[in-house]
């Protein structure tokens, strides 16, 4: 159970799930209506789907490893190495889960005949170092490169997926057999973008329910530079830019007569977006902050689902 506990196993089934959906709902599709063959078969696609839940959860080995202290402060009774787990197997653990995943990714790289492909899990796991031993420590930079190896996730399947490339220069919508579909490029780039802004905002959020840990360690975090009242406004700004395009979305899917998406789109993320920025100021105290992160994990788990609701507008 600790090492259940040491890599997150909730956070690994949430990474899983978002690519299956997201292969599921938006690139088994194509299949349809494009006469190019896809490498990611079921197979090839589990390979790729094991090997980034296999880098995620390294790293989360080596961000325990390297916070050990700052996690005695910040969370005593959830702190892991050293209590139960040796600090030599972590990193063993870490080296090894990370081998495994860059292996996997080697399969199906080179049955594409695209090695270059594979640098996209070298530099995560590279980030995922640095974030550990620097990045974390530092003001707004861990937070960022968080919030883009979240939006990795989705974008691994847009780089492994060669049929999704000849729709990257095309309009929104692409003329099929099946009629006026969706462009997936355009599809799994704002569910990118929108883990990218999610992702950011619950960084911040951790970063104040852990503030006197990580000023005890002498980390430069925004909320110890900036103050709790200036990174509150600051992550409601973040909000307001994933509120807009999300309002604008749903009114002109409504518009366009795709109801069930267009209203799950304002009620299950539009309002549950602008719930929590103005939620976030009501209180400044450890518990409401680790709150707060908890509800934008639901949040995001919503978007995740809204990926069903797109299969079912599109294709059922």
């Amino acid at each position: 159970m600790a090492w259940f506990r040491l890599i997150r196993w909730k956070n690994l089934l949430i990474i899983f799930f978002t690519q299956l959906l997201a292969w599921v709902c938006v690139l088994l599709p194509m299949r349809q209506y494009t006469r190019m063959p896809m490498l990611l078969n079921g197979v090839n696609f589990i390979l790729l789907a094991v090997a980034t839940v296999f880098i995620a959860a390294a790293g989360y080995i080596i961000n325990d490893y390297f916070d050990i202290k700052i996690d005695i402060i910040n969370k005593p009774d959830k702190v892991i190495l050293e209590k139960i787990i040796p600090r030599k197997m972590a990193i063993i653990s870490h080296t090894v889960l990370n081998v495994a995943a860059l292996f996997f990714a080697f399969i199906v790289a080179r049955r594409a005949h695209h090695y270059e492909w594979l640098l996209l899990q070298l530099c995560c796991t590279v980030l995922l170092w640095f974030y550990s031993t620097h990045f974390k420590r530092q003001f707004m930079s861990g937070n960022v490169v968080v919030a883009l190896l979240t939006a990795l996730t989705i974008a691994a399947l847009m780089l492994y997926e060669p049929a999704i490339h000849y729709y990257a220069v095309q309009s929104y919508f692409i003329n099929t057999s099946e009629g006026l579909l969706a462009n997936p490029v355009w599809v799994l780039g704002i569910y990118a973008y929108f883990a990218f802004m999610l992702t950011w905002m619950r960084e911040i959020a951790k970063d104040m329910e852990d503030f006197k840990g990580d000023a005890e360690e002498g980390c430069i975090t925004m909320p110890i530079k900036w103050g709790l009242l200036r990174s509150v406004r600051f992550c409601q700004l973040l909000g307001l830019l994933v509120i807009a395009p999300l309002l604008i979305a749903g009114v002109k899917l409504c518009i366009a007569a795709w109801w069930p998406l267009g209203i799950y789109t304002i009620v299950a993320l539009a309002l549950p977006v602008t719930a929590w920025i103005l939620f976030l100021p009501l209180r400044a105290t450890k518990q409401h902050y680790h709150s707060a992160s908890g509800y934008i994990k639901i949040i995001m788990l919503l978007g995740v689902f809204s990926l069903i609701v797109y299969y079912l507008q599109v294709h059922a």
